[in-house]
């Protein structure tokens, strides 16, 4: 229940930011425009809290935070004053319009590139992506990539870190072609170019994992086989494991590798094993019997209830990124810019099939992924923020009736022949956007349900 309480609120958190920056991109345009804000609201329906500025406007947070919205004074909407006239939205000129529409998204980039930028001002840093493992018979195994190797770029395009080589492989998704991958062996200057062949790779899988799916796993250290902490209660701690105690072998098997060990805990539950470990110099053995449980899938496994010492990164692999204030703007300003760039593709491969619509993600997923990076760390919370700022900034600029995108369509045809478009053309374009934009968020709802 607590960890609810605790998704819940940094959900709440992210989106209450991402609604306000937004619709603050508008009202402020409006202001600036001379038109008059009636209401900023953050949230639908029922007004839970409200005040009113010098300006007459209504301050709101509404009861269903998926959302928000400012609203105008405007005569298509009831009769206005003569003295108020010349602060009505539908008076002021066809620029001041589109500058009020797409100020929205504008700020929402604007508060992604200030996030990034906080981001880069603490510093990065990240794993090399080094080949450990390369699958037989795999997509890596048939370009050639061998264990030991860096990657150093995907299609030419910089990998530093384990983060970078996944977004650079995520951009080629549903992708017909081959990937460059260029690498060089340690202790070497040498680049060797290597080519992945695809066809439509991965475009209809619902959470693809692009290196597992071309057969690679990075180096990561070795997991120690001492134990860090031994859970009050537990199988471990009822057999007599003791935090401190190194696992040298389990039934008569030696084991120095803890995935293999605890995949033979996981293979015995309900059943009785015989651990052997170092303790102070000696060895001594204990019989443990793994409790029985039976996960989200319906797969029951042992757990004996410890956890390892936290294995530890050689500092040189690993890459830290230090910035100065102007650095860490510039660092902003790209990465707004390419994370732009791979939600518009990402977009285009939607809606052409090239990858699949079991991508989309509505707020269940967004609150579960907000509170697991809340409990990575700021950084990582922010780093969400800013994303999901890009995709509410992409989306709303697409040209469909209801969103932002939609309003300059129209504005623009009306700058463009004179006149503005008609008042039934606009009224069927309301209706067919509403469809798809409600189309659109049952689809990701009906995902996020598949996914509990």
């Amino acid at each position: 229940m607590l960890d609810f309480l605790q998704t819940a609120a940094w959900a709440l958190v992210a989106l209450g930011v991402l609604v306000s920056f937004h619709e603050f991109g508008h009202f402020i345009v409006a202001r600036w425009c001379g038109v008059k804000v009636l209401r900023f609201s953050v949230g639908f329906g029922k007004r839970l809290v409200s005040r009113y500025d010098r300006h007459g406007t209504e301050f709101t947070v509404s009861a269903i935070p998926l959302g928000g919205y400012v609203k105008f004074l405007d005569e298509r909407e009831g009769t206005v004053a003569p003295e108020e006239l010349d602060g009505a939205f539908n008076r002021k000129n066809v620029w001041q319009r589109m500058a009020i529409a797409a100020a929205g998204p504008v700020f929402n980039f604007l508060l992604a590139i200030a996030l990034f930028w906080g981001v880069f001002m603490g510093g990065t840093s990240g794993p090399v992506p080094i080949v450990d493992q390369v699958e037989p018979r795999s997509i890596a195994a048939y370009a050639g990539l061998e264990a030991g190797q860096e990657i150093i770029a995907v299609d030419d395009q910089p990998t530093p870190t384990w983060q970078a080589l996944n977004w650079r492989l995520a951009n080629r998704l549903g992708d017909t072609g081959h990937i460059k991958f260029s690498v060089r062996y340690p202790d070497s200057t040498l680049e060797y170019h290597m080519y992945a062949d695809i066809d439509r790779w991965l475009a209809g899988q619902e959470v693809p994992d692009p290196l597992d799916e071309i057969g690679v796993k990075l180096w990561i250290p070795k997991i120690s086989m001492t134990l860090a902490q031994v859970v009050d209660d537990s199988p471990a701690a009822k057999g007599g494991l003791k935090a401190g105690d190194e696992i040298i072998a389990t039934d008569g098997r030696d084991y120095r590798d803890w995935d293999q060990w605890t995949s033979y805990i996981k293979a015995h539950p309900d059943q009785a094993v015989q651990v052997t470990v170092l303790r102070d110099g000696a060895e001594q053995s204990v019989t443990i019997t793994p409790d029985l449980v039976t996960l989200d899938s319906g797969e029951k496994i042992g757990r004996i209830g410890v956890l390892p010492v936290a294995a530890s990164w050689p500092e040189d692999k690993v890459r830290r990124y230090h910035y100065g204030v102007m650095g860490a703007f510039s660092k902003g300003l790209e990465e707004t810019w390419s994370k732009t760039v791979f939600t518009l593709n990402s977009l285009k491969k939607l809606l052409f099939g090239e990858i699949s619509t079991r991508n989309l993600s509505g707020p269940i997923t967004i609150a579960k992924v907000a509170g697991t990076s809340a409990d990575a760390g700021w950084q990582s919370f922010l780093s969400l923020l800013a994303l999901l700022s890009i995709s509410l900034g992409v989306l709303n600029l697409l040209p469909i009736p209801v969103l932002d995108g939609g309003h300059l369509l129209y504005y623009g045809i009306e700058a463009i022949k004179g006149s503005p478009v008609s008042e039934k053309v606009q009224m069927i374009g309301l209706q067919v956007g509403m469809a798809m934009v409600l189309g659109i968020m049952a689809l990701a709802l009906y995902n996020d349900i598949l996914r509990l």
